[in-house]
């Protein structure tokens, strides 16, 4: 299965939240092959770090504003039509889930019925990114993208997670009823330079403690498992998507399952810290284990992630051994 590229130059696209971790790798891509991309981003968890490489390119546009405030009128970069829009907008780690629950109910709600009514008037391809989140603490492993998941509708995890199944009820509305192009794509674990080193995730949390030589603290036994992807892989896969005519929702990740022992110990092993791992209270509804069913990405898309654990890795700390100074 080959997808051939669908977007290239000449072609405009909006990517809300793109000054974040991901968003960012993937505007970087978009503008290589010569699309001319806006970013909306009011920088809550973004950084202007992100994309500064990309502010002289005539091909790119910097819009400061909350997408969940509207889309904003008074930039001439707002004022042409898009031929893709691609909300990647939204806090997503768990330390955000707290400080942020409405911010994030409110972008995954009213932004993605914003930015629906714009790509349908627009005729544009809608790109949701949705999460492995969707699948709650799953019952179904490896999960596929029938599953329609365990959530707990009050829990702290809850704001991400209904807020995304929420967008993705709304993309698929709009598919169905106004005929919007659009495409949801569930993102499983990614990591990759870019990240936070305080987002509250597992791997950046890991590598700074490691760099320091401090204590690796792992939540409860450290049994639960992730399915980690290098974040050129995932923009890899959400590429393929945006390019193809699927609908989706389609997983994107990789099948590399670990432990959060194995994790920690890979990177104490990788930094060649003298840290010990140490155990803490596990947070509340964190799930037990993730592993994406990659084989409609694979049957649709083509997809197959290509980079190891230990390389991806590898290529994180080197980031934040030169961010953090180590």
């Amino acid at each position: 299965m080959k997808v051939a590229n669908r977007f290239g130059a000449g072609h405009r696209i909006l990517v809300t939240g793109g000054a974040g971790f991901v968003p960012s790798h993937l505007v970087d891509r978009l503008v290589e092959r010569g699309c001319t991309v806006v970013v909306l981003d009011n920088f809550v968890t973004g950084s202007k770090d992100n994309v500064a490489h990309l502010l002289e390119k005539p091909t790119f546009a910097l819009v400061e504003a909350d997408i969940s405030d509207g889309l904003p009128t008074d930039h001439p970069a707002m004022a042409e039509r898009f031929d893709a829009i691609l909300h990647m907008a939204s806090p997503a780690s768990p330390t955000d889930f707290e400080k942020l629950p409405v911010e994030i109910l409110r972008v995954g709600s009213v932004a993605t019925l914003a930015l629906l009514e714009r790509a349908t008037a627009d005729g544009a391809r809608f790109l949701m990114a949705s999460t492995s989140e969707a699948y709650g603490d799953p019952k179904e492993h490896p999960q596929r993208e029938t599953y329609w998941g365990n959530v707990n509708p009050i829990g702290i995890r809850s704001v991400y997670d209904e807020a995304k199944r929420f967008s993705e009820a709304a993309t698929m509305a709009y598919h169905r009823s106004r005929g919007t192009d659009t495409a949801i794509v569930r993102i499983f674990n990614t990591y990759g330079p870019r990240m936070r080193p305080d987002d509250g995730r597992a791997i950046p949390t890991f590598i700074s403690q490691a760099l320091r030589g401090e204590p690796i603290t792992v939540h409860g036994t450290g049994n639960q498992t992730r399915s980690i992807c290098y974040v050129d892989d995932l923009v890899r896969g959400i590429l393929l998507l945006l390019d193809s005519t699927q609908t989706g929702p389609i997983n994107c990740g990789t099948e590399h399952e670990m432990s959060m022992r194995q994790l920690a110990e890979t990177i104490v092993s990788l930094t060649g810290s003298s840290s010990e791992v140490s155990y803490i209270t596990r947070a509340s509804d964190d799930p037990e284990m993730r592993r994406p069913d990659l084989t409609l990405a694979r049957e649709l898309l083509g997809y197959e992630p290509t980079v190891t654990p230990e390389d991806g890795l590898g290529r994180t700390i080197a980031y934040f051994r030169e961010r953090l100074g180590y």
